[in-house]
């Protein structure tokens, strides 16, 4: 069952404007990566649930947060059919993060009172999920878009909010212009929880690109 309420999930995202999003089978990596995570200042992560026997691992990493990071808020992403949607919830996800605008899993977590965060590319679609109570939208794949768009849906609808996900640098100048365009965080993958030359995650490195992205958040919002 959720630790958190929608209402502090959306006030986190606000607060510190990040989700870092991963997915690994192993259990014991994917405990080193929020650790780094943590470390450089994070508070949510969704893991991304998209391998076999992936509810397995997160039911690990949902225990690990609760016992070891009271403020970690962590939820499911890739999740595309209200059962599924169900099952994580179970298992302890404090939001649901959908590649997809799909109208079941909006009624499953709205029953629960659980965050949804539906992937949308129109403004007909934002407005339909708005309408089935999303707090924020999850704009994919965001390279496709651009900061560009976001302005325009803010435009008629400045009450939109916007989580950019996939064309998301841990940059200053991406960063810069996600947030100046008006997103409320960002989604932020590969580009963040990095590999070494050697294809090894670098855990020192994904602390430092996380603390530094931050900084530049905050910076932007000020």
């Amino acid at each position: 069952m959720a630790k958190f309420s929608r209402i502090q999930v959306v006030n986190t995202m606000q607060s510190t404007g990040l989700v870092p999003l991963f997915y690994h089978d192993d259990v014991e990596i994917s405990k080193e990566i929020i650790n780094a995570l943590y470390k450089g200042g994070a508070r949510l992560l969704e893991f991304t649930a998209r391998g076999d026997f992936a509810h397995k691992v997160f039911e690990e990493l949902s225990k690990y947060c609760s016992q070891n990071f009271d403020d970690m808020i962590i939820g499911v992403g890739s999740v595309t059919s209200a059962a599924e949607a169900s099952f994580y919830m179970q298992l302890g996800a404090n939001f649901i993060v959908t590649p997809v605008f799909r109208e079941d899993i909006a009624i499953v977590c709205n029953r629960r009172k659980i965050l949804w965060s539906p992937g949308c590319g129109s403004l007909t679609e934002i407005a339909k999920a708005e309408e089935l109570g999303c707090e924020v939208v999850k704009l994919f794949p965001g390279s496709i878009y651009g900061p560009e768009f976001i302005k325009a849906i803010k435009g008629p609808c400045p009450w939109t909010s916007i989580m950019p996900t996939g064309g998301v640098s841990p940059t200053k100048e991406s960063i810069a212009s996600w947030i100046n365009a008006g997103a409320i965080c960002l989604g932020m993958g590969s580009k963040l929880i990095k590999k070494d030359g050697k294809g090894r995650f670098d855990y020192d490195n994904i602390t430092n690109l996380t603390a530094n992205s931050l900084r530049y958040i905050e910076m932007c919002k000020a």
